[in-house]
């Protein structure tokens, strides 16, 4: 069975984009949409509402880093901390170009920090380009499942 990838997203038009593009690059993953940093942090410690979905981590974590309630960098923190967790693939999809949030990100163990396009043929074309990374290019941690590319793609 596939890993998901997981899609920590707050902003509708952002989110959108973002699925298109995943779909655009053919990946045959779920993608599991959360809106918030305290949602992503019970999806991936498997607490609340969350308690009963399926063991395992996503394939890779798509975070942006201004959230509401727990913010990105927060989630990063603490995924690194927690040995379950720490291998997870973490990008930092963002539209933050400030400096000091790029080295916090890079500090707490980010494997990549994206900020989003503001054209939209760019952005999709940057989002699948992480998908294809990810699904192509990228050795995932031993043990672990590879993202698939439907057949045809």
């Amino acid at each position: 069975m596939l890993k998901p990838i997981l899609l920590v997203e707050d902003n509708p038009k952002d989110l959108e984009l973002t699925l298109v593009a995943l779909e655009r690059s053919q990946l045959a993953n779920e993608v599991i949409v959360l809106r918030d940093g305290a949602e992503a942090m019970d999806y991936l410690f498997r607490r609340g509402e969350h308690a009963v979905r399926a063991e395992g981590n996503p394939a890779v974590l798509l975070l942006d880093l201004k959230l509401p309630k727990v913010d990105g960098l927060e989630v990063l923190k603490a995924i690194r901390e927690a040995p379950e967790l720490r291998s997870i693939p973490t990008v930092m999809l963002t539209s933050s170009r400030e400096e000091p949030d790029l080295e916090r990100a890079y500090a707490l163990g980010v494997n990549a920090y994206v900020v989003k396009p503001v054209e939209f043929k760019e952005f999709v074309s940057a989002i699948s380009d992480l998908g294809v990374f990810w699904a192509v290019l990228n050795e995932p941690p031993p043990g672990s499942l590879r993202l698939l590319r439907r057949p045809g793609a």
